[in-house]
């Protein structure tokens, strides 16, 4: 049995607050995935409440709620990159030392959904084993990423690591063992997805320090990176958005090839919040606007409760 602390040194400020010593209470454990997910995303909390498979309720509220209270800490509390650096790092130690069997105490309350999530799954390549090893590479990147202009390669590969996630979960909590396509279009609609959100959130992370667009289009361009009312914006943004509606209606022809109901209803809610995004950029011809956060929580969600209605209807 061993300690996180065994392997490398950590400055504990940094990286690990509510540490426990002990198991959890199962109550806590058992509550605690569920309260973090409700209050990060209500959409998230009620897709899994009605949508997911019965006996994995519980394991996808703990999917969103330790990856939701990573991304929080990395991109809310912790300031500096050692800081980053040393809590991520502590992440992937605990990951991999979980899938390698091993006990591990000085667990946080967060940290220990992360242990329950992975003793809980007995199969190696399972859907569930995917999602976490491409999240928590999200995780990294992200870490990694601030005040950087990243090249559009190291861009795309974000938006894969991403999609892979997101997809390998969905199949694996919402009609698991059902068919559904394993080809070259299984991850286009996260990837239009990932593609819109970096769109939406561009002036908010530009202020944090995050930069969307690639170093390659900013360098061709002599393109200053907080303009985002120039030409040269507009031409990226549109490009961005063709290519997530491209994305779309491809993940639409592969979703109709997914057996499962409840898994297909998940899929076209998904990309229904996000395409309504696209379509306020497509309005204000392709500017950015930070003052539209209002307006797209709205319309987003009037549009994602409109098409989850018609689904409805038509498979009733």
């Amino acid at each position: 049995m061993t300690s996180l602390s065994d392997s490398q040194e950590m400055d504990w400020r940094y990286v690990n607050p509510t540490i426990i010593s002990a198991p959890q209470p199962a109550r806590t454990a058992e509550t605690l995935p569920a309260s973090i997910t409700r209050a990060a995303s209500k959409q998230t909390y009620y897709t899994i409440r009605y949508l997911v498979d019965r006996d994995r309720v519980l394991n996808a509220y703990r999917t969103y709620a330790y990856f939701r209270w990573v991304d929080d800490r990395l991109d809310e509390q912790l300031s500096t990159t050692e800081a980053r650096t040393a809590f991520i790092e502590r992440q992937q130690t605990l990951m991999n030392r979980c899938y390698q069997g091993e006990l591990v105490h000085d667990l946080s309350a967060e940290e220990r959904m992360l242990w329950d999530l992975i003793h809980s799954d007995t199969q190696p390549d399972s859907g569930l084993h995917r999602y976490i090893q491409h999240m928590m590479a999200v995780m990294a990147f992200d870490a990694d990423r601030r005040g950087q202009l990243i090249g559009q390669q190291a861009l795309d590969a974000y938006s894969v690591h991403l999609a892979t996630a997101v997809t390998e979960a969905l199949h694996y909590f919402i009609g698991h063992g059902q068919y559904a396509p394993y080809d070259e279009t299984r991850y286009c609609a996260v990837i239009g997805a990932h593609i819109t959100h970096m769109l939406r959130d561009t002036a908010d992370d530009i202020a944090a320090g995050y930069f969307n667009i690639s170093r390659e289009f900013v360098q061709a361009h002599q393109l200053d990176i907080r303009d985002l009312s120039s030409d040269a914006y507009r031409l990226w943004v549109r490009q961005r958005v063709e290519q997530a509606r491209t994305c779309f209606d491809t993940g639409k022809t592969y979703l109709a090839q997914v057996k499962n109901r409840r898994c297909r209803l998940a899929g076209y809610a998904y990309m229904a919040r996000f395409q309504g995004v696209l379509d306020t950029l497509t309005r204000h011809d392709y500017r950015l606007q930070p003052d539209d956060q209002a307006h797209r929580s709205i319309t987003g969600g009037l549009k994602m409760g409109w098409s989850l209605l018609t689904l409805l209807a038509r498979q009733a």
